[in-house]
């Protein structure tokens, strides 16, 4: 429980925290987190809800645990894979599904951890799992997270799958190995199955809102389109917005984006450009729907042997690329704390520690991670536009059936090169490219947010002809079509719309040609109305081993842009301002020159201590997130929190004093400055008075460390005449 408020505290004026957008609702639920185990102080995070994992016995009274200490209630459990034993060895309905477990074609079951496998899911699943879902439901959880629907390309061999094939295609199951057309075919059918298992749970949840009289939200956890794709899975993505999907949380992390890809000839992770597209994937998902998403941010990632250096580093660069997508401002601020602050394994509960593995985390990133928190529950800004970027308007087209091209016998190119030949040429030279889902491009006024637009058919296939009429159409108002695609692919051959009567095209690209009304072998560039079309007959892919691939490309997309008269530019960084933050990348294997500096009076928000700076060189690599106290001092008068590594609560000023209370993660440090004209007399925490070496003055600005706590610490200063 919080210390009782003082007496003179009572009539004091509440004041809000720096530069919030607006008041926000009681479902606003900016940030949120999830975890295993039932409330700790040392997992006591500055969030709106807690997600509590996993439907099992004891959910109600983990989830109680986090209702005490007033975090709204959430719940998350896995699709494609989870404690489901009942279901598996016959407990459920007397019936064993062990073939419902995925299967690779050498009979060997996909585990995800343990002996628990990837399912492939029945109808009968999907009631399965209505079952969990209940008992969440019944513990008074307000939003179910179906986290992970997966299905393996190397899977689709197991006795479930094959039954299913016959039902859903009317012809006997084919090995997917066996040709391309298996291949995208067993790809259709794994989609289409997660889709249905998810929506069965939507209806269930649906139903019980109903009868229940409250409102319950179904949310969707997953890797971006991208990454799946990369990682060889099959997931519904895009389509799940149709059967009742509220929104997604978009698990970006370092775990993904360190994925290593190839750009002008050299294969390595490119953590930062990786999840700027990942993110921006994820974003795009639900421009057009007004749905909800959240950003994923983890301090750590799964592969637990790593130094602290290095998550921090890597979590920095996710969390930068997270932030350069203005229109998100919701956040899960991190998976499993309790394998961040407890130093545990999230899956084993066992110390990582005492397998030899990891140090703790050090204090000064606990203390940062908690400011950076802080600041993650102010982005929703009214202000937010580009300081520094290219050529805005710029999109790379993608869809889900990016991951029906990922097994054999005629893979796609293993680094996904025929989306990152498009896009990190584009993204290196500071041009905030973003992926843009072709299933929503039929959605009236989708594609009016950009005026240039790159496009391939080699590694993805457009899935209805209706596409195609609303990009010519798009493309007729003025719109600039970068088409890379040399028609080699031999997906180009499986049995799909494009050459089923009444059509009888070799490739998609041919029908998109006379939809706007061009030649089918047309190259270069075409006037199309008011528009403008270009196609390289290039492999996409093929252009990230060539040391100038990358060159190829800008300068393809930039003749294009010119010769529609769309200027065009380039950067070696990108900054950001939302409000009163700046958010800053410099980027490598960019253009030449000196690296921008960033001037003015900031507060670093990737400092423990949170120091203030003058000036912020934006090198190759450097990661930036400040917040600026000129703009903070125009638009806040003071006294005010401005900044803290922990949860404000009842700030409150009189004509001599000003008082707040702040709690955060037990044992760690916590920090906050305030904005205030006058100097103080005296500070005082939880009614003692601090030490001076507890705070400091200068330039308007008070810094008061303290020990952080989850009853928190009442903090007093009173200030000269």
């Amino acid at each position: 429980m919080k210390p009782a408020l003082s007496a003179s505290l009572l009539f004091c004026v509440l004041l809000p925290s720096v530069a919030p957008a607006a008041d926000a609702p009681p479902n606003d639920e900016r940030l949120v987190f999830q975890t295993l185990a039932p409330w700790m102080p040392r997992t006591h995070l500055e969030a709106d809800a807690a997600i509590a994992y996993g439907i099992d016995e004891t959910l109600p009274s983990r989830l109680a645990s986090w209702q005490a200490r007033g975090f709204i209630p959430h719940v998350m459990t896995g699709v494609s894979w989870g404690a489901y034993l009942d279901y598996l060895q016959g407990r459920y309905d007397g019936q064993k599904h062990d073939d419902e477990a995925q299967m690779d074609r050498d009979g060997k079951v996909v585990i995800h951890h343990g002996d628990i496998p990837y399912m492939s899911p029945s109808e009968t699943y999907g009631r399965f799992l209505t079952r969990g879902v209940q008992r969440a439901l019944d513990a008074g959880a307000v939003a179910i997270h179906l986290e992970e629907p997966e299905f393996w390309v190397r899977s689709g061999y197991e006795p479930n799958f094959c039954r299913q094939w016959q039902t859903y295609f009317g012809e006997p199951w084919q090995p997917p190995h066996s040709s391309p057309d298996a291949q995208y075919r067993a790809s259709k059918l794994k989609y289409a199955l997660y889709r249905r298992a998810l929506s069965q749970v939507f209806s269930f949840v649906r139903d019980y809102s109903k009868k229940a009289g409250r409102e319950i939200r179904c949310y969707v956890p997953t890797h971006s389109l991208i990454n799946y794709a990369h990682w060889r899975i099959v997931s519904p993505e895009s389509s799940l917005l149709e059967v009742g999907c509220d929104g997604y949380i978009a698990q970006v992390w370092t775990g993904t984006a360190r994925t290593p890809n190839v750009y002008e000839g050299v294969e390595k992770s490119r953590t930062f450009e990786t999840a700027f597209l990942e993110y921006g994937a994820m974003q795009n998902l639900v421009r057009a729907s007004g749905r909800r998403v959240w950003y994923l941010n983890d301090p750590i990632e799964d592969n637990l042997t790593r130094s602290w250096d290095d998550y921090r580093a890597n979590w920095e660069s996710t969390l930068t690329a997270s932030l350069l997508q203005p229109e998100v401002w919701r956040y899960e601020i991190m998976p499993w704390p309790e394998r961040v602050f407890l130093g545990k394994d999230f899956m084993t509960g066992v110390e990582v520690r005492d397998k030899g593995r990891r140090t703790p985390i050090p204090a000064a990133y606990e203390t940062e991670l908690q400011a950076v928190i802080h600041a993650l529950g102010e982005m929703k800004q009214p202000d937010a536009h580009w300081e520094q970027c290219g050529t805005r308007g710029v999109g790379v087209l993608v869809s889900d059936t990016m991951m029906f091209q990922r097994g054999e016998p005629s893979s796609s190119d293993a680094h996904l090169g025929s989306f990152y030949g498009l896009a990190l040429p584009l993204l290196k030279h500071g041009v905030p490219v973003e992926p843009v889902q072709i299933e929503s491009a039929t959605q009236p006024k989708f594609l009016d947010a950009y005026r240039v637009l790159l496009l391939t058919y080699e590694g993805q296939k457009p899935p209805t002809p209706a596409f195609h009429e609303a990009l010519a159409a798009w493309v007729k108002r003025g719109g600039v079509l970068v088409v890379v695609d040399d028609d080699t692919d031999p997906f180009n051959g499986v049995r799909e719309w494009w050459n089923t009567a009444p059509n009888a095209f070799h490739t998609p690209r041919e029908h998109l040609f006379q939809a706007l009304g061009v030649d089918a072998d047309a190259h270069g560039l075409q006037r199309v109305g008011d528009g403008l079309l270009v196609r390289e007959a290039v492999s996409p892919a093929g252009l990230t081993y060539q040391k100038d691939g990358a060159t190829q490309l800008r300068a393809l997309v930039r003749q294009a842009a010119e010769t529609a008269k769309i200027a065009w530019s380039e950067t070696n960084v990108l900054v950001l301002r939302r409000g009163p933050f700046l958010i800053g990348a410099g980027l490598d294997e960019s253009l030449p020159g000196p690296a921008p500096v960033l001037s003015g009076h900031f507060v670093d928000l990737f400092e423990a201590q949170l120091p203030i700076v003058l000036e912020v060189k934006l090198t190759p690599g450097r990661r930036a997130l400040l917040l600026d106290l000129d703009a903070v001092k125009k638009s806040v008068p003071g006294p005010r929190v401005i900044a803290a590594a922990g949860r404000i609560r009842e700030e409150g000023a009189t004509p001599t004093a000003f008082r707040f209370h702040v709690e955060g993660v037990a044992e760690t440090g916590g920090v906050a400055l305030l904005l205030c004209k006058r100097a103080p007399k005296s500070v005082r925490l939880n009614g003692t008075a601090a030490t001076e070496s507890a705070f400091e003055f200068n330039d308007d600005i008070l810094r008061i460390r303290f020990p952080n706590s989850p009853e928190g610490t009442q903090v007093e200063v009173n200030f000269q005449d």
